[in-house]
């Protein structure tokens, strides 16, 4: 009777089928790291399944995980998504920052109220209220592009040259007006600096 089970990655199969997994119906521990699994995961009913480990894969749809992971593993009490598009951290994308994890967390635990851990951080009892109260709320909507909305725009590179001194070839000076002028009141960046050590 097997309790645990690692499937390591394999990446020369683009096709990735977990419905083995069904003859495991006692499986209490899996961990599928690295296995380039993306939305399109299906896992069959593990009943007794209680830590399941997904980081580094291709997960992007949130919503559709959590759903089917609630339906499939009840009793599923860790959880650990870091890697993955789904689960915003700033060591995978610098766009997030820790409201966003703090939103997902919330978002996790509001579809999942019976985990005690989320990628390897303990559920407080704080999130679990706040997760009650505003985790609907929670949920990132991304729109969905069609290839009729999108009207590509013309091609513009920012410059903060003049027009007179953008061509390459061009080399003499421009003279312009500056619209703000700064004096350095309300200025805090000589304040250590000592007169005596100018």
């Amino acid at each position: 009777m097997e309790k645990y089970l690692s499937l390591s990655g394999n990446h020369s199969s683009n096709k990735r089928s977990l419905g083995g997994l069904s003859a495991f119906g006692s499986l209490e521990e899996l961990i599928l790291d690295n296995n380039l699994l993306g939305d399109d995961l299906v896992l069959p009913g593990l009943p007794r399944l209680h830590t399941l480990t997904l980081n580094k894969n291709r997960i992007t749809d949130l919503e559709h995980l959590l759903n089917h992971l609630a339906e499939v593993t009840p009793a599923l009490q860790y959880l650990s998504l870091l890697g993955n598009v789904a689960c915003p951290n700033e060591l995978v994308s610098l766009e997030k920052d820790e409201e966003d994890y703090k939103r997902y967390r919330c978002f996790v635990l509001y579809k999942l109220p019976g985990l005690k851990f989320l990628d390897a951080k303990k559920v407080t009892k704080q999130e679990r209220e706040e997760a009650l109260v505003r985790g609907a709320f929670m949920k990132v909507v991304k729109p969905k592009a069609s290839s009729e909305d999108v009207t590509p725009s013309p091609e513009y590179n920012y410059t903060p040259l003049p027009s007179a001194s953008r061509e390459l070839t061009s080399h003499r000076g421009v003279l312009g007006k500056c619209r703000y002028v700064y004096y350095g009141k309300n200025s805090e960046g000589n304040r250590f600096i000592r007169d005596d050590q100018l």
